[in-house]
């Protein structure tokens, strides 16, 4: 165990033998902390928490109450095999959130980037890899295998189907099922989520280029509503477009996937 001097543990916690207490960080009344665990510095877990397995967990992220970090995969093919939990830096991780390790069948490693918020009761399941900056509101559920791009929102119990992978800066509204691929951008609603339009707000609100904006929705007419297969589609607009924003739409729909994608509605 490594507790380090400036760390503050409560008296009623359980810090097993291995863990690794970062400077400053300070862990709640009756929280559990894994023999396997290394908290970063200046972290935060409150009363309550759990975090078990071979779990990092960046400077200065918060663990609210309730919450589970860590805990085995939720996959009846998981037979105990050594796999990893990785939580980087400033993330706010609120009541009754769930984390699992990865599986041996999908690489071993779930991951979450930096400045994330998971509102209270988000799943985060095995083998899913999430950026930087995505917000998942109350009761949202990420399935195994997923990929969450940067500066992604999933609206309240919306759940996202295994596989999926969700282009930066998409948004998914609230009470939303996703079983395909999201283009980056890209505005998804409805209880069996459709590819609605794009992410205006969101582009406006990062401070995106009106010309940007604009060739965007040109992009995204011409993905609904051109000649073609979609992939087909989105062939043309990369060698038509100059906007770097749009070839990064381009360059997702023509990345490899195991799912197919919401496509706009003609």
């Amino acid at each position: 165990m490594s507790i380090d001097a400036t760390a503050r543990v409560h008296p009623s916690a359980v810090v097993e033998d291995g863990a690794h207490i970062g400077p400053g960080t300070t862990v709640g009344p009756f929280s559990l902390i894994g023999a396997r665990v290394r908290l970063g510095a200046g972290v935060v877990v409150k009363s309550h928490a759990v975090v078990t397995g071979d779990t990092d967990v960046g400077d200065e992220t918060a663990i609210f109450p309730g919450a589970v970090i860590g805990e085995i995969p939720q996959d009846l093919k998981f037979k105990g095999e050594a796999t990893r939990l990785v939580i980087g830096k400033r993330n706010r991780i609120r009541e009754g959130v769930t984390m699992n390790t990865g599986t041996e069948g999908g690489g071993g490693l779930t991951r979450v980037g930096d400045d994330c918020l998971f509102m209270t009761g988000a799943h985060v399941a095995h083998d899913a890899i999430v950026g930087d900056r995505v917000i998942v509101a109350n009761q949202g559920a990420i399935a195994g295998h997923c990929v969450i791009e940067d500066d992604v929102i999933i609206g309240g119990l919306s759940g996202i189907h295994q596989w999926v992978r969700i282009g930066r800066g998409a948004i998914i509204g609230a009470v939303t099922m996703v079983t395909n691929d999201v283009i980056p951008y890209g505005l998804v609603q409805g209880p069996r989520g459709q590819l609605d339009g794009l992410n205006l707000v969101g582009l406006k609100r990062k401070g995106v280029s009106r010309e940007d904006i604009t060739a965007l929705r040109a992009a995204f007419q011409m993905l609904a509503q051109g000649e073609g297969a979609f992939a087909d589609r989105a062939r043309r607009l990369r060698d038509e477009t100059a906007s770097a924003y749009v070839r990064e739409i381009v360059d997702f729909i023509l990345a490899d996937s195991d799912r197919h994608f919401l496509t706009p509605e003609r």
